[in-house]
This record gives structure tokens, sequence and C-alpha cells, in this order.
């Protein structure tokens, strides 16, 4: 592991700007309404050659067990135990606050390092907020404004003898080859209405309460990523917020929140979209694979809460028939009957988003792609267009994958009627074995090889 810092203290100090800020992103959503975040969310940071792992995480508040808020404190407390150092922020405009002392004593019996950042020190208020926050008792301070990046410099002094003592406990070989193995990753985004069990899906995947769940809709706010290992598979899990339709969407916090999963979905290589089995396919869940594919990613349907289905054969064979009339542009799309919050299925649902992910990537020589075409039209003649004139399919060939993208060029691509160009696409992905991805086929006209040269 990396040298890590998790990033505490109360709601509203500014914990998820300074992540920003360290790992070059705006990755957390940021806002002033106090406890967006959550969930913890892991990002590599930097401060010049300073280079180390980052958790954000949700603003510290007292609460009863098993309370929402209780909940959020217990990923605070996961990620205060796998870090390397303590980075507690404290707001140098409003001063010192019970919960800021309370939570300096709890970061203390931790027995982890500690640094205290006081941010929003910009401005005139800047100073008295830093001499409050040294009554904390901390050695290790820095005064800071991430959102106007200044004291950075200051933060880098803090920081530095803790990260120099741990490359020298771990050895800078070891830091070198963790470096140098940083692997590609496919990225799969957990996408799907709210509270059709997304992040019980993660937990269950990464074998451990990693985000937060609970049977209050709509808990997950950012788009959290999570590394991990499918056998030799370099796999990047991505929790996202329920998106609801864009009429139902109230209020800012809801806004961030469902642009954040959209922003996943583009950057996503396979969208696993999570259906509830008990309320199957309704209008929104086709508007977000509709979604996934018009941004050319892999598709994999999870049916999920299959477990409380009683008449399950009746049922899927109804889904399967929904899901070829209503989302044709991806036949043979995988549907995974499973239980997340069983385990049941679960692993079937990561191996048929990576299966189709190698039909994303498929690639097909131009020789095949002829042979096949006069196949086809063999099979079945292009119609007459304009003036009786005989359509004349000349030549296909693939210009790219990630999605399989292929031009067939013809010499009256305007007079090609659409049945005839779904009979060419429907025949391309059975023959050719491409189910349950997006193809593009575009139509292009041919040259005219007796037309004059200019």
């Amino acid at each position: 592991m990396a040298f890590t810092i998790s990033i505490i203290g109360r709601p509203n100090v500014g914990k998820s700007t300074i992540f920003n800020r360290l790992t070059g992103s705006k990755h957390a959503l940021v806002d002033d309404m106090p406890g967006l975040t959550r969930d913890r969310r892991e990002g590599d940071g930097r401060i010049a050659s300073l280079e180390f792992k980052l958790i954000d995480t949700p603003g510290l508040e007292e609460a009863e067990k098993g309370a929402l808020e209780n909940r959020m404190m217990l990923q605070t407390q996961a990620a205060v135990e796998e870090s390397d150092l303590c980075m507690v922020v404290v707001d140098g405009r409003a001063g010192m606050t019970p919960a800021d002392k309370f939570f300096a004593n709890w970061v203390r019996k931790k027995n982890k390092p500690v640094i205290v950042a006081v941010n929003k020190c910009e401005g005139a208020h800047g100073d008295e907020g830093y001499k409050e926050a040294m009554r904390l008792g901390f050695k290790h301070m820095a005064a800071i404004s991430a959102e106007h990046n200044e004291g950075m410099a200051d933060l880098y002094d803090a920081i530095a003898p803790f990260k120099a003592e741990y490359d020298y406990e771990v050895g800078d070989l070891e830091v070198e080859t963790r470096r140098a193995g940083d692997d590609k990753h496919i990225q799969m985004a957990i996408v799907g209405r709210p509270n059709t069990g997304k992040s019980t899906l993660l937990n269950r995947i990464f074998g451990e309460e990693r985000v937060l769940t609970g049977p209050e809709a709509g808990i997950t706010r950012d788009s959290i990523a999570i590394d991990w290992k499918y056998g030799d598979q370099n796999v990047r899990l991505i929790d996202t917020a329920g998106i609801r339709r864009k009429a139902s969407i109230n209020g800012k916090i809801e806004k961030l929140s469902v642009g954040d999963s959209m922003r996943a979905i583009r950057f996503a290589h396979i969208g696993l979209l999570m259906i509830d089995a008990t309320q199957p396919f309704e209008k929104q869940d086709i508007s977000i694979a509709d979604r996934i594919i018009k941004e050319g990613r892999v598709v994999v349907i999870a049916l999920n809460k299959w477990d409380l289905i009683k008449n399950k054969s009746e049922t899927l064979k109804e889904l399967k028939y929904k899901v070829e009339e209503l989302l044709p542009q991806i036949r043979g799309v995988p549907m995974i009957t499973m239980s997340a919050l069983k385990g049941y299925n679960v692993e079937d649902a990561v191996k048929a988003g990576l299966e189709a992910y190698e039909i994303w990537n498929k690639r097909i020589t131009t020789a095949k792609l002829n042979d096949w075409m006069k196949y086809v039209e063999s099979k079945h003649l292009p119609p007459l267009g304009k003036n009786n004139r005989r359509i004349r399919l000349k030549y296909i060939t693939q210009g790219n994958n990630r999605p399989p993208t292929f031009t067939i060029f013809v010499n009256k691509p305007e007079d090609l009627p659409d049945s005839y160009k779904r009979y060419l696409m429907n025949s391309l992905r059975e023959d050719f074995n491409l189910p349950g991805v997006p193809l593009r086929v575009m139509f292009r006209k041919s040259a005219n090889p007796y037309a004059k040269k200019k």
C-alpha cells in the first residue's frame, strides 16, 4: 500500500475541497451544505514531489448506534485504521467548536500520527483561526486555503517528515515497485434507480462494508471508485448515486449526485445496470440503459432481489422479451438474475461484464468483413433506389472498436432504407458473435471512378 492520509473533521470544514485540490480533480462533490460526503473516497494526491494516497471521509458527528450518521462515523473510523497519517481539518474562519475539540481527542486515542490543517485561512481571520487551532495541542500544523490554493508549501512541510519515515521503513525499492506496478483497470460503473441494491452489490463483491447501505433511498451521493482484482484482471468498481427521472430530481444536492453518476457512465467501460426485479423495467431503467448505449459502453443488466420473485421462469421469460423489444440496439444483452444481499450470482454479473468487455474490444479483419458482405447481399439484395437504379454495397471496414464501429461504402447511401440497414446490423451482430454491445455502422457514398477529377 502507498503512504495513506485520511482527511477527517466535522462537516463543512472543506475536506472534499482539500481532496480535490491535492488529487488535481473535481471528483468529490463540494457544496456549502454540511454533510454532503457520506462514503469514503480514495485518490492519488500530490504536493510537488510528495506523492501519497488520500481518503476523503464523511464529516464526524455524534449519533446513536444504527443511525445513518453513526454508519458514516464507522466509514471514517475504517479510513483512520487503514491510514498512516490523519489530517484533521478545522475551519479557520469559524474558529474552534466543541465538535472540533471532541474529535481531536477522538483521533488522539487512535494512536496515529496527526497533522492539523487549518482551512479557509485566506483573509483577515486566518491568523486568529490558526492561533485557536493551536489549542488542540498537536505539534504539526499548516494554515491553508484549499479553495484558493494557498499554504500548500506549509502543508508539504507538515506531511514530509511522516512520508520520509514511511519510505525508510518500507524501503525505497518497494516504493518504486509499487509505482511501476500500476496496471490499467477495467472501469465498471454500477448504475440504476435509487434503492436497487447498487451499494450492497459493491460491498458483496469487495467483501466488506466499503460503502454505506441501508433502507433509506438515496444514501449514496458521490460516485465511489474502488480498485479490485478479479482473477488476473484489475477492475475499478464505481458505486453511483441512484438516477431518478429528471422531473423528479429535487434540490441542488441530488442534481450534483446525478451529474456525478452521468460522468461515471461517460468514463466507464462497462455499465452494470441494477434493476429491482420486484419493480422491473420502469421507463427510467430504459432511459439509463439508453444513456449507456449512447456513450457506446458495454451494458449488463443485473436483476437484483431475484430471491423475492415467486414465479421465476415466467418472470424471466417476460423480462427477456421486454428487453429485446425495448432495447433492440443491444440485442443479446446479458441478463443476470441475482441477490446482492444474499450473494446469489454476484460473481456471474461481474463475469458477464468482463466477457462483454472482450466483445466490445473485438476487431474483425477487412477481408472477413467483405466476404461477409457479399454473402448477406446475395441472401437479400438491396432494393432499387431512385430512377430504378440498383443500390450496390461496395466495401466495408472496421474503423474502430470500443464500441465496434464499421463503415459501409454504398453507391447511393441516401436511398438505402432503414429496414435494410437494420438487416445489415443484425446480420453483422449475429454472424460475428457481437451480442449485447452497441454497434455503430455508418453508410458513406463510395467514390465514382468515372467522375472527372479536378
